[in-house]
């Protein structure tokens, strides 16, 4: 059964809360959950003057194919409350596949793996706690080599809430 990495993040209202039923919807629409890393804090990537984003990442085992798990996480955003306004803007809840076991595909919906997964920092600390080894499909290098190169600065820190 393919294995599937997953970033969860939001920014707005109970940020702990989107996360948990993010969580409790994925286990039951998208596959089982086995892994989950711890959750962190960091400021906003992109457009910067907004609320802190809580992230973590899921691993989770699917009998769907990317395209299904995509149209499954969306429907999950769109239930959670999540409105699209304004790229990297505030969100309650976000939901990106980050790997989908080795596979490399780019359509026009749909890249895998994650595009920007090794240029942000909130992505690869709770991903190498969940696998440091794990390759990247396309740049041949694991996790915790991505993560010891990322050249983002933002910091991220374990959320205590």
């Amino acid at each position: 059964m393919p294995k599937v990495y997953l970033l969860l993040g939001g920014n707005l209202g109970d940020r702990t809360l989107y996360l948990q039923q993010a969580r409790e919807s994925i286990n039951q629409q998208v596959g089982t959950l086995t892994h989950s890393s711890k959750v962190y804090e960091t400021a906003a990537w992109g457009k910067t003057e907004q609320p802190n984003f809580l992230n973590q990442v899921l691993e989770v085992q699917t009998e769907l194919p990317p395209e299904q798990v995509l149209q499954s996480i969306n429907q999950i955003e769109q239930e959670l409350g999540r409105v699209r306004h304004e790229h990297w803007g505030a969100r309650v809840i976000d939901i990106d596949i980050l790997f989908y076991d080795d596979l490399v595909q780019q359509t026009q919906r749909l890249i895998i793996p994650h595009p920007q997964l090794h240029l942000r920092r909130f992505t690869l600390l709770p991903l190498a706690e969940l696998a440091p080894e794990l390759e990247h499909p396309v740049l041949h290098t694991s996790i915790n080599q991505l993560l010891q190169a990322c050249p983002d600065e933002l910091e991220v820190w374990e959320f205590e809430g």
